[in-house]
């Protein structure tokens, strides 16, 4: 349990003093996760229709907890039409042993027992008015339903996004809350996934980041990313890189960059930042990333960064 330690430290340390734990997380400046209806096209920039999250909470917490999505209905303003709004697109939250350590439910591939654990609850969404840019809450949950992980210092509760039906794009957000009314934070939580499936923001200077947590097994890790469009650029800050550029997509394919992992680097958070294009303006851009390391296992993605967002030292120098 060596390697876990700081692990637990970090999160304690990171989360404590933010007042937001939405996924995306503010500082992440994401607008909205996506999602598109089961028979779209993945060149709409969604791989596989399906997005996992996992929701860490401390065992400090006893009293119950909310998991809330922000406009879950799939034919509002926010959202992406192809033609006539006809998707459904279903949220389900899962608890229980395997419900996070179950390998499937950590793969990058939603397939055979991704939904493990015991589902809680489960609610499909359309088009639905009542729900275009509002806030519909999953709960309560008593934290000693999720299953407990010692190397995160609490309980683990799933929820999964999936397109059903349909051809267009969801778009949506979530907040861990202590209420169903209101998006008050639970001290010390944290949204995490192996697989970040989201939109771009139109705003040509804008600039988002996600985090991949490093464990000090890992050696080397593979980027790789989804329907870039080519917007613009994508960089890897750490605390032994300084904005490295990682190779970018196209439309509708992967594309993959190996770098290396030194030990500074080590049970430490990455960096991953999009810099939009500049010149070209690519609206409604939805894409997926995801971070593997030598092994083939994929990273965690943590909306709150554990141990806080990288600082590159010039003292330390890649091998």
């Amino acid at each position: 349990m060596k390697k876990y330690a700081l692990i637990i430290l970090f999160l304690v340390k990171a989360a404590t003093p933010l007042l937001s734990q939405s996924a995306p997380a503010v500082d992440e400046n994401i607008p909205y996760l996506m999602t598109f209806g089961g028979n779209a096209l993945t060149s709409w920039g969604d791989d596989d229709f399906c997005q996992i999250f996992f929701c860490a909470i401390p065992s400090s917490q006893t009293d119950p907890v909310y998991i809330r999505v922000y406009d879950p209905d799939t034919g509002g303003d926010l959202d992406e039409a192809k033609g006539e709004f006809n998707t459904i697109v279903n949220f389900s939250i899962y608890a229980g042993i395997g419900c996070w350590s179950d390998t499937a439910a950590q793969s990058i591939h939603p397939s055979g027992n991704f939904k493990s654990g015991y589902l809680l609850s489960s609610k499909s969404f359309g088009v639905d008015p009542k729900y275009d840019k509002k806030w519909y809450s999953f709960g309560p949950f008593n934290p000693s339903e999720g299953e407990f992980v010692e190397k995160l210092g609490g309980r683990v509760f799933k929820i999964i996004a999936q397109g059903i039906s349909g051809d267009d794009g969801n778009v949506y957000k979530y907040f861990l809350s202590t209420s169903p009314v209101e998006n008050i934070p639970v001290e010390g939580g944290n949204f995490f996934t192996y697989k970040y499936h989201f939109r771009l923001s139109d705003d040509q200077k804008s600039v988002c980041q996600i985090y991949p947590f490093v464990d000090d097994l890992t050696i080397s890790i593979e980027v790789s990313n989804f329907d870039w469009d080519n917007d613009g650029v994508i960089r890897i800050f750490s605390v032994a890189k300084n904005g490295i550029l990682c190779d970018v997509s196209g439309e509708d394919n992967w594309v993959y960059r190996k770098f290396p992992i030194v030990a500074e680097e080590k049970n430490s958070t990455i960096e991953i930042q999009f810099v939009k294009n500049q010149t070209l303006l690519v609206r409604n851009n939805n894409v997926v990333v995801a971070v593997r390391n030598q092994y083939g296992e994929a990273l965690p993605f943590y909306v709150i960064p554990i141990g806080g967002v990288p600082v590159y030292s010039p003292k330390i120098r890649m091998k």
